[in-house]
């Protein structure tokens, strides 16, 4: 798999992150670092906590690295989760937990892709 196919695979934008991150190598060494990245474990925390202001930081911080690596199904499912839980309440909202599944999917796209190319 080359690493182009690896983006289409995962839902993500080769060109864009190439342009960002300039090279294949660099691509790479921040794919890797993506595997150990605590954002999606945090965010789980704090949704099955009801902690709304944990899974709003959480889920900002996870979009951000996925706009950054350019994982736009990604990148674009977080934002839609950190949008809905932009709020002043405690509570996390019900429409938050649709879309906490469909973030978990498109996480474990993103890690399962990942790991296939580095096998």
């Amino acid at each position: 798999m080359t690493l182009r196919d690896c983006y289409a695979q995962m839902g993500g934008n080769y060109d864009d992150a190439v342009s960002r991150l300039m090279n294949e190598s660099l691509m790479e060494r921040f794919m890797k670092k993506f595997l150990s990245d605590p954002s999606f474990n945090d965010l789980k925390t704090a949704i099955d906590n009801n902690k709304r202001e944990d899974a709003f930081r959480a889920a900002h911080t996870l979009k951000g690295v996925a706009a950054n690596l350019a994982f736009t199904r990604l990148r674009d499912s977080s934002s839609l989760l950190t949008e809905t839980l932009r709020n002043t309440t405690d509570l996390i909202p019900k429409e938050a937990y649709p879309l906490f599944i469909i973030v978990g999917r498109d996480y474990k796209t993103v890690i399962e892709t990942i790991e296939s190319y580095f096998a």
